[in-house]
């Protein structure tokens, strides 16, 4: 009886030291898992406090240059959005945007309306498609719009994606324009291409160089 009264009172010390261990672990654990919101907090505000650049671009434009940003519109249900210098000239939202072409001339950073034939020298034009760009204009408008520098404006069809800058004489064509063919075995949407969007410094100095010529 001796012996198993012993054994019983070892199992019982035995038992007792597993679960205190057990416990100091579980606390352990749940004291780091406690901390985890706190680090991931600090993280949020950190990120919080990031400088936010013009017209939400991913980086931020040197001293001398334009921030834009263009989207062209998505099939004939979501308009386009145009952005210049952190400023949202137009957009569904404005509810100033319509189907077909969407142009913007801008006289530093000033929003004007003139027709193509009427842009100055020393204006930056925003162009953003919706819907179908492409079937009202004539060889005259395509004409203009290269003179622009655009290289794709020849070949605007019927229901294309298209987004460009521009200027009157640029010494070479225009780096920001992007374009996409309506293709039905290509289209994102039932009829029309994905939209594009493009976004970019200009150089000031590009209208100081052209209104110098």
């Amino acid at each position: 009886m001796r012996l198993s009264g012993l054994l019983r009172y070892l199992a019982l010390i035995f038992a007792m030291a597993t679960t205190w261990l057990f416990i100091r672990e579980y606390i352990n654990f749940n004291m780091k898992t406690f901390r985890l919101p706190r680090w991931m907090g600090s993280a949020h505000k950190n990120s919080s406090q990031l400088v936010k650049n013009k017209c939400g671009l991913s980086k931020s434009c040197p001293d001398n240059f334009f921030a834009f940003k263009i989207v062209s519109g998505a099939a004939n249900v979501v308009g386009p959005t145009m952005c210049f210098e952190d400023q949202t000239i137009m957009s569904p939202v404005k509810n100033n945007v319509g189907r077909g072409l969407n142009v913007v001339l801008v006289d530093d950073a000033s929003l004007l309306t003139k027709f193509l034939k009427e842009i100055s020298e020393d204006m930056l034009v925003l162009v953003a498609s919706y819907d179908d760009p492409g079937t009202k204009m004539n060889d005259e408008i395509r004409k203009l719009f290269s003179n622009l520098g655009s290289t794709h404006a020849k070949q605007l069809g019927f229901r294309d994606s298209w987004v460009f800058l521009g200027a009157q004489n640029l010494k070479s064509k225009s780096p920001f324009e992007q374009f996409l063919k309506n293709n039905p075995e290509t289209n994102k949407y039932d009829g029309w291409p994905e939209l594009l969007e493009l976004e970019g410094c200009v150089p000031r100095k590009e209208l100081t160089d052209a209104g110098e010529k």
